[in-house]
């Protein structure tokens, strides 16, 4: 199957990490920077990441210097300056090209299978944002510009679809009427 899951990519501290570790989650990927006027957003991600953590949500933090050069530091000290100033706890990787002919294979995926208009346009700025359902597929593409907690409902919504697939695989049903979570503001 064609998704995420094919891919690898280094951590902060160089691990490598597999991508095949997240199946069955919802997953937010966002290019980040320290030292863009977006990096407030990690604030609103990190309390993404809290609130939904729990029903199998992750947000994945890949830095890069292609914009503005807005991420000067090295991976290990990015990782200090997200932890000091922003309290992260979810993953961050090593830095990435987005866009070029260095760009990691996984931005390519992702570019390529956007749909519409922004469909293998290259990313144009810090905190692009890729959600990902429980199956490793695409579901959608944000401008840097999107507030993460604007993100809510279609977060909830494609939690509650991953768990409606892992009940049928089980044998239970889960109702969409049931309110599985809470949209407290994020």
């Amino acid at each position: 199957m064609d998704s995420i899951y094919q891919f690898n990519a280094p951590l902060y501290n160089s691990e490598n990490f597999s991508l095949s570790q997240l199946q069955g989650k919802t997953v937010l990927i966002v290019n980040t920077a320290s030292k863009c006027n977006f990096s407030v957003q990690l604030n609103a991600l990190e309390k993404l990441y809290q609130q939904y953590k729990g029903n199998g949500f992750t947000v994945l933090a890949f830095p890069c210097n292609q914009f503005g050069q807005n991420e000067p530091l090295d991976n290990l000290a990015i990782k200090d300056f997200y932890q000091d100033q922003f309290n992260i706890s979810f993953e961050v990787f090593g830095k990435v090209m987005v866009n070029g002919p260095e760009t990691h294979p996984l931005f390519n995926y992702l570019k390529s299978h956007t749909r519409g208009i922004s469909q293998n346009r290259a990313i144009k700025w810090n905190f692009t944002k890729f959600l990902i359902n429980s199956q490793g597929q695409l579901v959608a593409r944000y401008a840097p510009r999107t507030k993460p907690e604007t993100l809510i409902q279609v977060i909830e919504s494609n939690l509650l679809q991953a768990a409606k697939l892992s009940a049928a695989r089980g044998g239970k049903k889960v109702s969409s009427k049931i309110p599985l979570f809470t949209s407290a503001k994020a």
